[in-house]
């Protein structure tokens, strides 16, 4: 009878988990595809899917064949393997855009050792986009190779200037942005046309570095950027997977009501402790288990 208890437990908390999960990557996953569907909600036949991913002058044609392998993908298709070699390809482009699907892409195929290379490449990619969609794509193969990654996530960003110049800011503390936003121009001494400084990445100014009209150095950091709901949700979705115990006190702040944050993000973050603190407590438990089986043998 307790034996049976037992079971019964194990089998609550494993549910409780699996749901918890569930949810986690569906406030992610929801919203994404929403976006997804407003640009690419137009079926494709496969000739059309082999088409467009060999269109390298259509970026939006490429990106549009890869959401609809993910759909298929998601219904269990086998066929899409017949593209499998086109991802790795465009994993490998010059294109920021498209490296930052296919990477995407392939953490929907958890048994493709290939897809788990690339991504593991890709790591190292010089787009931040790039690597955080790595890094996310290998939560999915339960690899935790890309949590600093993660972790840079849910930092305060420090966006660099690419020249020397006088600084023209564009934007206030508080102000969100999308990917590659205008933060601010660098004018040059001499020249006419300034330099532009844009977002890596979609955020929250917390803090501009210099004054309108400073004189500033090619690397110097010019605005600090925070995150906003949706990177702040997939890095603790994220770390919901893979994070330890370590990653607790980075994920604090994020518990409570931020500013210019989803309410859903708090949620989020304590889901995520939450199952940090439980999967610690697993593996400690398993360790006397393993020592003692290492004795008796």
């Amino acid at each position: 009878m307790a034996e049976t208890e037992q079971q019964q437990d194990a089998f609550a908390t494993r549910k409780a988990t699996l749901i918890a999960t569930g949810l986690a990557l569906a406030a992610v996953v929801i919203p994404f595809w929403f976006w997804m569907d407003t640009w690419f909600g137009r079926e494709l036949d496969d000739d059309r899917i082999s088409a467009y991913l060999a269109d390298a002058d259509s970026p939006r044609k490429t990106q549009h064949a890869l959401a609809q392998i993910s759909e298929r993908m998601a219904r269990g298709d086998p066929s899409v393997r017949r593209w499998y070699p086109d991802i790795l390809a465009l994993a490998r482009h010059e294109l920021p855009e498209l490296r930052l699907t296919a990477a995407w892409l392939m953490g929907d195929d958890v048994e493709s050792e290939q897809f788990h290379e690339a991504l593991l490449h890709l790591l190292q990619d010089a787009q931040p986009m790039v690597r955080r969609n790595a890094a996310l794509a290998l939560t999915k193969f339960n690899d935790p190779g890309g949590r600093e990654e993660i972790r840079g996530m849910l930092k305060p960003y420090r966006v660099k200037s690419p020249s020397r110049g006088a600084v023209r800011n564009r934007l206030q503390p508080g102000d969100s942005f999308d990917s590659n936003a205008l933060l601010a121009r660098i004018e040059q001494e001499g020249e006419e046309e300034s330099r532009d400084l844009r977002a890596p990445f979609p955020g929250i100014v917390q803090e501009r570095l210099h004054a309108d009209g400073a004189q500033i150095d090619a690397g110097d950091a010019v605005v600090v950027i925070r995150p906003e709901s949706v990177h702040a949700m997939q890095a603790l979705v994220g770390l919901y997977l893979v994070g330890t115990v370590e990653d607790i006190e980075l994920i604090r702040p994020y518990q409570r009501q931020m500013e210019g944050i989803d309410a859903g993000v708090a949620r989020q973050a304590r889901l995520t402790v939450e199952r940090i603190r439980q999967r610690a407590a697993e593996e400690m438990r398993n360790q006397p288990a393993t020592a003692n089986a290492g004795g008796a043998i």
